[in-house]
């Protein structure tokens, strides 16, 4: 018996996750200036907050089998497919208001009917931001 297997598309779509010209532009000054070689930026969903999920992000230095990545200009976004799954339809977005830096994912949940507002606890992800 040959059972065809599906393979595994290791790129991010549009419709699954965008990020601006502003929080790309971040994202690879975040990459030039490690000082460690890294493959990208990792961005995650962890349990937790008051919106029920928090977002964050940390360096990757390798990019696992099961991760999907978005290139852009000078930086990589790495995502694992679990992750992906709650940030589908999420766009990337950085704000800069003064001292207030900060990552901000906006439309999270867009796909299963979430919100991706913030309730004001200040629990929405270390690295990220909060729409």
């Amino acid at each position: 018996m040959n059972a065809a297997v599906a393979e595994f598309n290791t790129s991010i779509a549009d419709e699954e996750l965008k990020v601006s010209a502003t929080a790309g532009e971040q994202l690879a000054g975040l990459m030039a200036a490690s000082d460690d070689p890294v493959e990208g930026i990792r961005v995650f969903v962890s349990g937790g907050g008051c919106s029920g999920m928090s977002y964050g992000m940390t360096y990757a230095d390798t990019i696992h089998p099961h991760d999907k990545v978005l290139e852009g200009d000078n930086f990589k976004v790495v995502v694992d497919a679990v992750a992906l799954s709650y940030l589908k339809g999420c766009d990337i977005d950085y704000t800069n208001d003064g001292l207030n830096a900060s990552f901000v994912f906006n439309n999270v949940f867009k796909a299963v009917g979430g919100s991706g507002g913030c309730g004001g606890c200040g629990s929405a992800g270390g690295g990220g931001g909060c729409a």
